[in-house]
């Protein structure tokens, strides 16, 4: 089968011909027909953070396609079903976290694409446990960003605690930003968008954001209290940067909270003194569980969410890491396999 293969931290993929992964009692085979590209893939292959990835390493956690081989275990898939492979490849199943439906804390839980192969090729073994079933109503272009983008941004709401008619402001309306968005909107929620330029201007109104703050025109947070009279409910921060956060955490109200998606590279300071005064409550978002997957790809297929795609192949990946790190993506790049 063709992939794409990282052997190095740093260099350059390499498209080749690999064996196909063979499967275990548990396990299915999906062949791939969309595979989302996301920024922790990048970090992946340039091993980024704390813990390193296998290597060699076929990156890719937005994989979706048809099941063609199924485990003699599994009972509850067969051949033809159309699933996706979230970044959660597999947990334990019997901790203290898994039992309690919040299986991305799992201390045991592996990655697709980072410790286990991933959606960067034509087949991907999955553990049949946490693959998702694919709504009939989304094709699989569509459904690709969803397994990551899409589950870590509706899953940032559902931590937020907010209620419909509350405030929220999404800092970042990028790839999960954009999403956030509607999400949000679909959710009852007001939104407040806070990026810089006329696109992602237009972009958040268009997906019904009711405000756009432009950072480039003065402190967010100011123009938000100005706005409301006083901060919003909960922000989301997907920004990587140290002003976007420190932003973020003042728009806040009191009693309000702050949600942190995006994972920048430095360490951030957090004012002890005002999050105990002001009671704000700052959360850690990683990606979702199968069951928030399941909400969010329902959205999806409801016609509330669309995402803002660009279509590429495999071929291109080299080119498509050089885009994403140069900012050069505003939505969400899927590779087609078909």
């Amino acid at each position: 089968m063709k992939a794409a293969v990282a052997h190095e931290f740093k260099q350059d993929l390499k498209i080749e011909d690999v064996e196909i992964p063979s499967i275990g009692v548990n396990d299915v085979l999906v062949n791939i027909k969309a595979s989302g590209v996301c920024h922790t893939d990048i970090h992946a292959c340039h091993g980024d953070w704390p813990v390193k990835p296998k290597m060699p390493l076929i990156p890719g956690h937005e994989g979706v396609g048809e099941i063609t081989e199924v485990g003699m275990n599994v009972g509850h898939l067969k051949k033809g079903d159309r699933v996706g492979i979230p970044f959660l490849y597999t947990a334990c199943g019997y901790c203290d976290y898994c039992l309690e439906g919040k299986e991305t804390l799992c201390p045991d839980c592996r990655y697709t694409g980072y410790h286990e192969d991933g959606g960067y090729a034509d087949y991907c073994r999955a553990d049949a446990r946490y693959v998702v079933k694919i709504p009939d109503d989304i094709d699989y272009i569509e459904a690709a960003p969803l397994f990551c983008a899409g589950v870590t941004s509706y899953k940032a709401l559902k931590v937020s605690k907010t209620k419909p008619g509350d405030w929220v402001s999404v800092v970042g309306v990028g790839g999960l930003g954009h999403l956030a968005v509607q999400y949000a909107v679909a959710m009852g929620l007001n939104v407040i968008a806070v990026d810089t330029g006329a696109d992602k201007k237009d972009l958040s109104l268009q997906l019904g954001a009711s405000h756009f703050i432009d950072f480039k025109s003065g402190p967010p947070e100011r123009q938000i209290k100005s706005l409301l009279g006083t901060g919003v409910h909960a922000a989301v921060c997907t920004a990587v940067s140290k002003a976007g956060f420190e932003s973020a955490y003042a728009s806040v109200r009191r009693g309000g909270t702050l949600v942190l998606v995006g994972l920048p590279p430095e360490d951030m300071p957090v004012p002890i003194f005002d999050t105990v005064i002001n009671g704000i409550t700052l959360v850690g978002s990683i990606v979702g569980t199968r069951r928030d997957l399941e909400e969010c790809l329902n959205f999806a297929a409801a016609g509330k969410i669309k995402t803002n795609i660009e279509v590429r192949k495999l071929e291109e990946i080299n080119t498509i890491f050089d885009e994403l790190e140069k900012g050069q993506v505003t939505g969400r790049i899927v590779m087609d396999l078909s």
